[in-house]
């Protein structure tokens, strides 16, 4: 499956913004689908995700009720809608998809075999 991440953009505090990514290749039905994101220095961390039946989304704690995760099977797209943003958001996003991630794992980018290309997400204070 391949990946391709895009909407990011300088915003300001406060702002909202949102992401898309479009699978093509196969449909992600079965995939675990997930957004990471990496500020420059940092690991990178898990900021929000499907489980491999769609059925559950996870969330950060630090983007809890400000971001939202959604998809659209029929366009094959997983959006992650960011509100409030704050500076601490600044990084680039990527999105992610795996078939074989366990729930134990979501949350590890170690686990995910396939990625997006990233797109550059600024917040300005």
């Amino acid at each position: 499956v391949q990946l391709q991440a895009s909407g990011g953009g300088l915003v300001q505090a406060g702002d909202s913004l949102r992401l898309s990514c479009a699978a093509s290749g196969r449909t992600f039905s079965g995939y675990a689908m997930a957004w990471f994101r990496q500020a420059p220095g940092k690991e990178r961390e898990f900021v929000a995700g499907f489980s491999r039946t769609g059925g559950y989304t996870y969330y950060a704690d630090s983007v809890k009720n400000r971001f939202t995760i959604s998809r659209d099977n029929a366009k094959n797209t997983v959006y992650l809608q960011m509100n409030s943003l704050k500076p601490e958001d600044t990084a680039t996003y990527y999105c992610a998809a795996d078939n074989t991630v366990i729930l134990s794992q979501y949350r590890n980018y170690q686990q995910y075999d396939y990625w997006g290309q990233g797109t550059l997400v600024t917040v300005s204070s």
